[in-house]
């Protein structure tokens, strides 16, 4: 063993004790020829208690096996590779413990044939820290997911408020009006409903959002509602929770609109709510309609409806733009780009 020391110091030279990573080399038979001192503190021995032992001594037990049929395989074809590739791998220190490592083999020449020259990084500290992090996002999703709970049920106990007040009030606009904010709170509810039952609380997945809420407002016209069909076209289409709330409260407001004054009189006919993305950040949505036009002498920006107003309101607050076809088919376009929204 006197000679290979000898070899291998004129082979790795003095530095080979300072080098800031644990290094081990091992003879063709798989015994510690030598190691440096950051390898005898990881693994808590002393470099005579391991030259010339199997390299095994650092190994589990469990993977003892394994392991020598690996290190006659290398030593068979020696090109220096990470060991394990894609395996977790640990270490067995001293005192019995295991610690995950990470380990790269490299083939070494000496005066006393092949060897091999592991360098091996003790990975605990990095295994703890992402555990700590996979925590602390799991924490931070459980914060999110009982947020957007909360602020959905606390939405649904002022919509329950506002169907109690309904029922004492006689006046049928007041009614109405009662139960347009009803729909633009149950809208807001819905889209925090499709975040809580999400895996991504980034984003809300707005085409099984308008697959909840539209029926709903069907439901809520009813006298209207059994002459008109609702074509919803946003396959896969996911937003922000700052862009899905106004798109959200804009997609109510239109598609109300429409139920109430586009289809009267019986008039039978199709609302049409797309959603697309560009290849950039730039976002349409269009909803339309073939029912009645809208009359050319209501103006759009300035007229008493509160419903367009809002939706005039979350256009600028998109930093949108939205344009309007009078009839065939009547329909509302909103163009806005993604982040922008403060």
């Amino acid at each position: 063993m006197a000679i290979q020391q000898i070899h291998l110091d004129g082979y790795l030279g003095q530095a080979f004790d300072s080098i800031p990573v644990a290094m081990i080399v091992v003879n063709a038979q798989g015994e510690i020829v030598r190691l440096n001192r950051l390898a005898e503190s990881i693994f808590g021995y002393a470099a005579p208690e391991l030259e010339g032992q199997l390299v095994e001594v650092l190994i589990p037990a469990r993977y003892h096996a394994q392991h020598t049929g690996f290190r006659h395989g290398f030593m068979a074809e020696t090109t220096p590779r990470p060991m394990g590739a894609g395996r977790d791998l640990s270490g067995l220190r001293k005192d019995g413990s295991e610690f995950p490592v990470e380990i790269g083999i490299n083939p070494v020449e000496t005066g006393e044939g092949p060897m091999v020259l592991s360098v091996v990084l003790d990975l605990s500290e990095r295994k703890q820290s992402e555990r700590r992090i996979q925590d602390a996002l799991q924490q931070k999703d459980l914060l999110l997911k009982e947020v957007h709970h909360r602020v959905k049920n606390n939405l649904q106990v002022i919509h329950s408020l506002l169907d109690l007040q309904a029922l004492t009030i006689e006046d049928a606009g007041t009614v109405g009006m009662l139960r347009d904010s009803q729909n633009r709170i149950r809208s807001m509810s819905m889209i925090h409903q499709t975040l809580y039952q999400s895996q991504d609380f980034a984003q809300v997945d707005f085409d099984q959002f308008l697959g909840g809420l539209l029926p709903r407002l069907m439901e809520s016209y009813a006298s209207t509602a059994g002459h008109v069909t609702i074509d919803v076209q946003a396959h896969d289409m996911k937003l922000p929770i700052n862009e899905a709330i106004p798109c959200g409260l804009i997609v109510n407001e239109l598609v109300s609109n429409a139920l109430k004054h586009g289809f009267s009189g019986g008039r039978r006919g199709t609302i049409e709510v797309v959603i697309t993305q560009g290849d950039d950040q730039d976002i349409e949505m269009s909803i339309s309609n073939n029912g009645h036009p809208i009359p050319e002498d209501l103006e759009l920006d300035h007229n008493g409806s509160l419903g367009l107003q809002l939706v005039h309101l979350l256009t600028q607050q998109l930093h949108g733009e939205l344009t309007t076809q009078r009839a065939l088919p009547t329909c509302f376009t909103l163009r806005f780009r993604l982040g922008v929204t403060a």
